[in-house]
C-alpha cells in the first residue's frame, strides 16, 4: 500500500499535449524555419524545462535572458490557445472524482511539473487547484531543478509530502517523466495514455498500470489509517 501520490500536470491532469505541440511547432518554425517533428518533441520536449527545449532548438546553450524571452513568448501563445478553447480546458477524465476521494481521505498529494511559474499560476486559477492541493507544495520549474528525466523533481515532491519516494505513486504521461520517477525510487508508476498509444507504455517495465481515466486507479492502493481501523 502507498501513502501518497504525485501528479505530473501537462498531459496527465490536464490533457493539453496537442496545444503544447501546436505552440512549439509554430514557435520552432519561427526560430529555425522548420517545425519540430513528433519524434523530436517526444524525445526533447515532453517533461523538459524550457531551457532544455530552447537549447535543443537553437543548437547551443542559451543565455538566461534569451531563455526567458523565448519561453515567455511561446507560453503566452499556449495560454491563449487554452483560453480560446475553454470547452476543452478541463481536468482529465475522472480526475475531479479521484481528487475529491484523495481530499476526503486525507491522502498526501501534490503536483510535480516542469511548467514554469506563469503557467502554474494560470493552472491554479483556471482549475481552482487550491480545492485539492496545498499550493505551497506544488513543485515546478523554478530554476533550481534539472528537467526530467533527472530524478530531482520527484525526490523533492516526495520530500514535501514527508514521504519516502517508495511510499508514493506517480502519475505520468511523458517517457522522460517515467524515467525520472523510476530513478527517484518511486514505488509505483502509473502511465496516463492521454496522447500516446497504451502500447508505448507496455514496453516500459517501470510502468505498472496504464490508464485513460483516473477512475481506473484502484483506491485500495492507498494506506489510510482511517480506513484500516
Amino acid at each position: 500500500m502507498y501513502k501518497g501520490i504525485i501528479f505530473d500536470f501537462n498531459g496527465t491532469l490536464f490533457w493539453d499535449s496537442e496545444k503544447h505541440l501546436e505552440a512549439w511547432r509554430e514557435f520552432s518554425k519561427r526560430v529555425r524555419e522548420r517545425a519540430f517533428t513528433d519524434d523530436e518533441m517526444r524525445e526533447f520536449m515532453f517533461g523538459r524545462t524550457n531551457e532544455d527545449i530552447i537549447a535543443y532548438l537553437t543548437g547551443q546553450k542559451p543565455d538566461p535572458q534569451l531563455v526567458e524571452k523565448l519561453a515567455k513568448e511561446k507560453e503566452a501563445v499556449y495560454r491563449d490557445m487554452c483560453r480560446k478553447d475553454y470547452k476543452n480546458t478541463i481536468l482529465a477524465p475522472g480526475a475531479i472524482d479521484f481528487l475529491e476521494y484523495l481530499k476526503l481521505n486525507n491522502i498526501p498529494r501534490t503536483i510535480a511539473t516542469m511548467s514554469e511559474k506563469d503557467n502554474v499560476d494560470f493552472y491554479i486559477q483556471e482549475f481552482s487547484l487550491s480545492k485539492w492541493f496545498d499550493i505551497e507544495k506544488i513543485i515546478y520549474a523554478d530554476g533550481t531543478l534539472p528537467g526530467k528525466p533527472a530524478p530531482d523533481i520527484y525526490k523533492k515532491a516526495a520530500e514535501v509530502l514527508n514521504l519516502k519516494p517508495a511510499e508514493c505513486i506517480v502519475c505520468e504521461d511523458a517517457i522522460s517523466g517515467i524515467k525520472s520517477a523510476q530513478d527517484a525510487g518511486i514505488g509505483k508508476i502509473i502511465a496516463v495514455a492521454s496522447m500516446e498509444s497504451p502500447d508505448l507504455y507496455k514496453k516500459i517495465p517501470a510502468v505498472s498500470q496504464i490508464i485513460k481515466n483516473f477512475n481506473e486507479i484502484n483506491k485500495n492502493l492507498f494506506y489510510n489509517p482511517c480506513l484500516t481501523n
